[in-house]
C-alpha cells in the first residue's frame, strides 16, 4: 500500500528501513485531521497495527490525542477537577482521595494510562492484602479506580477500562448482627441516664444512620403530627491549619485549626430523603429531650452556638461522629453487651420491623433503602425466628392435646391456649 493523499490509511517503507503506517482516526481540536502513526520492522507487522487502529477508530475507541497521561496524573486531575462535590458527596470524595493518594498513586501511578493492564490492578490488590489491609479496603480501591477509568474512557483518553476486566478482591459479606429485645432494653436503660439518651432510642427504634441522627435539626421534627423528616447527614469534620502549618502537628490538632468541610451534606441516596412516623413514647421522649436542651441553652447564655441541632454538645455545637462512636462503645460496655458496630443498631431496627411483618416496601421507606435486596439479607434470620415461634406454638398445642380441658366453651379454649 502506498501513500494516500485522500485521508485513507497508508503503509510505506521509510528511508530508515522500517515500515510505517498512518491512519486518519478523526479530527483534532484545531480542526485538522488526526493522523496516527505506527511502525514495525516488517510490512506484515505494520499492516496488522494499521488494521487494529482502524478497528478502534470504527468502534469509537481510539484514545484522544493530546496529553499523554500517566495513571498518577489522570487520577490527580480526576480527583481535583471531575469527581468533586457537588457532583458527589463530601464523604465519597474524601474516600476517593484516600484511595488515590494512599494506595493507587504509590502503587500503579507510574504506568502510562493506556498501558495499564488488569494484571497491574490485581497485583496491587493482592499486595495490599498481603500487607495486612482488609479485603474491604482493597475492594474500595477497586471501585475508585474503576470509576476514575470509566471517566477516562468516556472522555476519550482511554480505549477500554482494565478495571472492568480485573478480578475484584473477594468480599465475605458480613451478616447483620441485631440485638434481641432484652438486650435492647438493657441498652436503653443505660442510655436513659446520659445526655442525648434519645439519640440511641432513635437509632434502635427507627434505624437512622449515624450521620442522619447527628444531622437532625428541630425543624425536621414535628412532634404535633408525630413525623420525622430525614433531609441531611452529619459529615465528618475536616480541618486545615490556621497557623500556616508551623505548629508541627496534624491539621486536626492545630491550635488554630479551621473547619473546611460543611457540617452536613445531602443524604446518602434519593431514598435516604424520607419521612418517618414517630411512636408515641418516642414523641414524649423527644419533648423531654428538647426541654433539657432549652435548659442547657439558658445556662450557656452567650456561649451557646445556635445551630438548631436535635443532639448537641453542651454548648449547642453538633456532635462529632467520632465522639458519638466512642459513646456507643461505652454504652455497650456499661450494659454488659457484646461488642458491635454502631451500624448494628440499624440492623436491629430493620430486624424488628421485618419480624413484625411490616411490608418490605414500607421497611425500605423507613430505613431509606433503595433496593429490596437489602431486606433479603435479613430473610434467613427472620425465617429462623419465625420457625422458633412456630416450634414453640406446636409444642404447646401438641402437649396440650394429650390433656384437653374439661370446660369446652370458648373461654376455656382461650385459657388453654394462653390467650385469656
Amino acid at each position: 500500500m502506498g501513500r494516500n493523499a485522500n485521508g485513507r490509511s497508508s503503509i510505506y517503507q521509510g528511508k530508515d528501513g522500517y515500515w510505517h503506517g498512518r491512519v486518519t482516526v478523526g479530527v483534532r481540536d484545531d480542526g485538522k485531521p488526526d493522523r496516527r502513526h505506527v511502525q514495525a520492522k516488517t510490512k506484515a507487522e505494520v499492516t496488522a497495527k494499521v488494521r487494529e487502529l482502524e478497528k478502534l477508530r470504527d468502534a469509537g475507541r481510539v484514545p484522544k490525542a493530546g496529553q499523554r497521561w500517566t495513571v498518577a496524573t489522570w487520577l490527580k486531575h480526576w480527583i481535583d477537577n471531575i469527581a468533586v462535590p457537588p457532583h458527589i458527596s463530601e464523604n465519597t470524595h474524601a474516600g476517593y482521595r484516600v484511595d488515590v493518594e494512599k494506595h493507587l498513586t504509590p502503587g500503579i501511578g507510574a504506568h502510562r494510562l493506556e498501558k495499564l493492564a488488569p494484571e497491574h490492578l490485581e497485583k496491587l490488590y493482592a499486595r495490599m492484602q498481603r500487607d495486612g489491609l482488609a479485603a474491604g479496603t482493597a475492594h474500595h480501591v477497586h471501585r475508585t479506580i474503576r470509576n476514575a477509568l470509566n471517566e477516562a474512557v468516556r472522555r476519550g483518553h482511554l480505549a477500554t477500562n482494565p478495571a472492568l476486566i480485573a478480578k475484584a478482591p473477594k468480599l465475605t459479606e458480613e451478616e447483620p448482627e441485631p440485638y434481641d429485645i432484652e438486650e435492647v432494653q438493657r441498652l436503653l436503660k443505660v442510655a436513659s441516664g446520659r445526655r442525648n439518651g434519645a439519640r440511641w432510642v432513635i437509632a434502635l427504634a427507627l434505624g437512622l444512620r449515624q450521620g442522619e441522627a447527628l444531622g437532625l435539626q428541630w425543624p425536621d421534627v414535628d412532634l404535633t403530627k408525630g413525623l420525622l423528616r430525614i433531609r441531611r447527614g452529619r459529615l465528618r469534620p475536616k480541618y486545615a491549619h490556621g497557623c500556616g502549618d508551623t505548629c508541627g502537628r496534624k491539621a486536626g490538632y492545630c491550635p488554630q485549626r479551621r473547619q473546611i468541610r460543611p457540617e452536613t451534606g445531602d443524604t446518602k441516596s434519593r431514598a435516604g430523603k424520607r419521612v418517618i412516623g414517630l411512636p408515641d413514647p418516642l414523641i414524649a421522649l423527644l419533648r423531654a429531650h428538647r426541654s433539657k436542651q432549652d435548659a442547657e441553652r439558658r445556662a450557656a447564655r452567650q456561649l451557646w452556638h445556635e445551630g438548631g441541632y436535635v443532639f448537641t454538645k453542651p454548648d449547642g455545637r453538633p456532635l462529632n461522629p467520632n465522639t458519638d462512636y466512642h459513646e456507643w462503645k461505652e454504652l455497650l460496655q456499661e450494659a454488659g453487651l457484646r461488642d458491635a458496630r454502631l451500624h448494628d443498631a440499624r440492623h436491629t431496627a430493620a430486624t424488628v420491623l421485618l419480624i413484625l411483618g411490616v411490608p418490605t416496601p414500607t421497611v425500605m421507606a423507613i430505613m431509606g433503602w433503595s433496593s429490596a435486596s437489602m431486606a433479603n439479607r435479613y430473610q434467613h434470620m427472620i425465617d429462623s425466628i419465625r420457625r422458633d415461634v412456630a416450634d414453640q406454638v406446636a409444642g404447646l398445642l401438641w402437649t396440650a392435646a394429650d390433656e384437653p380441658p374439661e370446660d369446652d366453651d370458648d373461654d376455656g379454649a382461650q385459657e388453654w391456649l394462653g390467650l385469656a
